[in-house]
């Protein structure tokens, strides 16, 4: 059995070499691997694809290239430079993390598991992911494509069993190397629906693959259906400009920038919450979005109102410049509807 882990790693090391992706937080051949780049990128593509985060990486490496430019940046700003990509409690993280390191630990990545994992936001698997890619040193990695690709070789259908195996096979040289190699062969070979197996180099040791049952693994638990929840979301507008407010700090979409909504209840609340007493218009549009726990179908409600009748904590935002409000993705749809609404 150990001669067959042994010619796994070795026949993925190998196609790694030949068939590696060129993505901007992975270091080129000769060249050092920098920790920040590797961290950002494993935060950042957290339920998010390679395609969406690719741009987004490049433009915030381009403004906060290192921990110690990113430990001295605004809230504001890293919030609205993070607007689009979820679980918005991790920007905050990264700062936090950030300052940390540059406060705690010299502006340098402590090099092990357990250390990593005492930083903010950093998680089992982000603490490997740094340790096995940032530093060479011999640590699981396990994201949704090494779950794949194991659970496939080797049949495993519950989580413990992917991770006791995908442990056995990592080799303790060029772990780091495994692991992307792992993620590249998930998301270019071992994909979730037909799999390019006639390419795959492991093809050989794949006992899916041998009995052609590839797509029934990774085994997927039944999840229960999302509850729905309905809101009512106000743009409430004084000559070209929009009211706009920060959300709690803490809770959903915690500290950001949103236009004005009432609450997300079981059934529609219509205009009973809205920000100022005005004629509110319903328009015949409505906004569906999901979040992890719950589905939101929104209402949308327009008003002109005085300039006076800003609410405490509210600002007034130009209309024009709204994408540079940084808004979560949510209410960055809700206002493209409007506008369309408003301009039919």
């Amino acid at each position: 059995m150990a001669a067959k882990h042994s010619s796994i790693a070795d026949a993925l090391l190998d196609w790694y070499e030949a068939h590696r992706r060129t993505l901007p937080w992975r270091a080129k051949r000769g060249e050092p691997t920098d920790p920040y780049r590797v961290w950002l990128s494993e935060v950042m593509l957290q339920q998010t694809t390679v395609a969406a985060v690719t741009p987004r990486f490049e433009a915030w490496t381009a403004r906060w290239p290192d921990f110690a430019s990113l430990a001295r940046a605004a809230e504001d700003d890293v919030m609205a430079a993070w607007a689009g990509l979820g679980y918005y409690a991790r920007a905050r993280n990264l700062v936090a993390c950030a300052k940390t390191v540059i406060t705690e630990h010299g502006g340098r990545f402590p090099g092990t598991e357990a250390e990593l994992r005492k930083l903010p936001g950093i998680g089992d698997y982000t603490a490997a992911a740094i340790t096995a890619i940032a530093f060479a040193e011999p640590a699981t990695v396990v994201d949704a494509n090494v779950e794949r690709v194991v659970a496939r070789l080797f049949r495993a259908a519950t989580k413990p069993a992917v991770r006791a195996a995908a442990e056995r096979i990592t080799p303790r040289n060029r772990a780091g190397d495994f692991a992307q190699a792992m993620m590249d062969l998930g998301s270019m070979i071992c994909t979730p629906r037909k799999p390019r197996c006639l390419l795959c180099p492991l093809r050989a040791d794949c006992e899916a693959f041998g009995v052609d049952d590839q797509e029934a693994f990774p085994v997927k638990a039944v999840k229960p259906a999302k509850p729905q929840r309905f809101g009512t979301i106000f743009w409430a507008q004084a000559g070209d400009d929009v009211m706009l407010v920060r959300r709690p700090s803490r809770g959903l979409l915690g500290g950001m920038r949103a236009l004005p909504t009432g609450p997300w209840v079981a059934a529609q609340p219509g205009t009973a919450d809205s920000p100022v007493a005005a004629a509110w218009t319903v328009l015949d549009a409505t906004v569906a979005h999901g979040f992890t726990h719950f589905d939101l179908q929104l209402a949308l409600a327009t008003a002109s109102v005085e300039r006076h009748a800003l609410r405490d904590g509210a600002v007034w935002w130009p209309v024009e410049s709204l994408a540079e409000a940084g808004l979560p993705t949510v209410f960055a749809k809700a206002a493209k509807a409007i506008k369309e609404g408003l301009d039919a």
